[in-house]
């Protein structure tokens, strides 16, 4: 094998057959003044809701255009909670104060809907474009121009400027690190090259200014097994204190190990959010962990969060990647380095994988005002 050949296989993934893979973009406006004014008998205060007539306006002119462009999976958001999308093989939605939660298979499920209070006045309307069909990733481009060309034709006919507009396109791959342990032999080979040189690749042009996040999150599992490695003392004030210890220690090693020096660890009940920032982020904003990163700087280290009182059920392992972790050919080294570095937690914890699962998502974002 040649020098080149090797070089450019040391930059690839080998995931599982069963990967799954996700996208969703969103398409995100304040409802302003100015926007209230061209929207010119949809609001009245002397109405019990004086926002449903501007809601259903927007929404059905949103559904139109997205028939328009044979685009089957589209929500309208205005209840300024944050939209989330993961895979199910059955289609629901579940909302808590501060999210929404759209569980679907992309190959089976095909829904229009809104949510909104009328009585209330969001501060910020959600356009939420869901991709279905089979091979996402390979019609990624396409579908981000299906979206592009049904917010162009949107902006016009609500007179919405279009750089009010922020758009976020979101990609991820999800996989058991153990799949092939329970079976699943074959594998697909991945590069993970960039969005917008896999857009470029096929003639979808992202805008310059555009900011791009890479990250990996990983779920485990809090079993007996693993809190039978520490002792623990129920009578404690903080008696989880030795257990996420003991886990944080052990993430830093392996981390470590493998030159993966810009991760956190979660373990605080909190959900994680990981989003582009100048300048890095840690904070509790109810529900929500927010985790912000600025990919161009250096690895700001290792961060971890817990609450020695409750015990989770679940960790969040999160790998952000930087411009070190960046090459010509993509993210496929990057996320080798995390599946080495998680075999090595797996075993120093004594996580069989044939009995447990190890699920890795394989984040990929870009967003840019329209």
């Amino acid at each position: 094998m040649s020098i080149i050949r090797k070089r450019s296989a040391a930059h690839k993934a080998y995931l599982p057959s069963n990967v799954r893979d996700n996208q969703y973009i969103l398409a995100e406006f304040a409802l302003t003044d100015e926007l209230l004014d061209a929207l010119s008998g949809k609001y009245s205060t002397v109405k019990p809701q004086p926002y449903y007539d501007v809601y259903h306006y927007l929404s059905t002119a949103f559904f139109s255009l997205t028939t328009k462009f044979e685009l089957s999976n589209c929500q309208f958001i205005a209840n300024d909670k944050l939209a989330r999308v993961r895979f199910s093989q059955e289609m629901h939605q579940w909302q808590t104060n501060q999210q929404i939660l759209f569980y679907y298979n992309p190959e089976q499920h095909h829904l229009k809907k809104s949510f909104f209070d009328g009585s209330k006045r969001a501060k910020k309307i959600c356009l939420l474009f869901l991709a279905t069909g089979d091979d996402i990733r390979q019609n990624a481009a396409g579908f981000h121009g299906k979206v592009v060309n049904v917010l162009g034709q949107f902006c016009q006919e609500m007179s919405l400027k279009m750089d009010d507009v922020r758009v976020r396109d979101h990609q991820h791959l999800t996989y058991d690190l153990f799949a092939k342990e329970k079976g699943c032999a074959s594998t697909q080979v991945h590069k993970l090259r960039q969005i917008d040189k896999r857009y470029a690749s096929q003639h979808v042009e992202l805008p310059i200014n555009h900011s791009a996040m890479n990250y990996a999150v990983i779920n485990l599992n809090i079993n007996n097994d693993i809190l039978n490695l520490v002792e623990l003392d129920n009578s404690s004030q903080d008696p989880y204190n030795p257990l996420y210890t003991h886990l944080t220690n052990v993430f830093t090693l392996a981390a470590k190990q493998y030159n993966l020096n810009n991760a956190a660890l979660i373990a605080n009940g909190l959900v994680p959010i990981v989003r582009y920032s100048i300048h890095e982020i840690v904070s509790r904003v109810g529900e929500l962990q927010m985790l912000g990163y600025n990919p161009e700087q250096t690895p700001c280290g290792i961060v971890s969060k817990w609450d020695a009182n409750e015990l989770t059920d679940t960790i969040q392992l999160i790998f952000v990647a930087t411009k070190e972790n960046s090459t010509e050919y993509g993210y496929g080294r990057f996320l080798n380095q995390i599946e080495q570095a998680m075999q090595l937690m797996a075993k120093e914890l004594g996580i069989s994988p044939s009995k447990n699962e190890l699920l890795i998502r394989f984040h990929q974002h870009v967003a840019y005002n329209f």
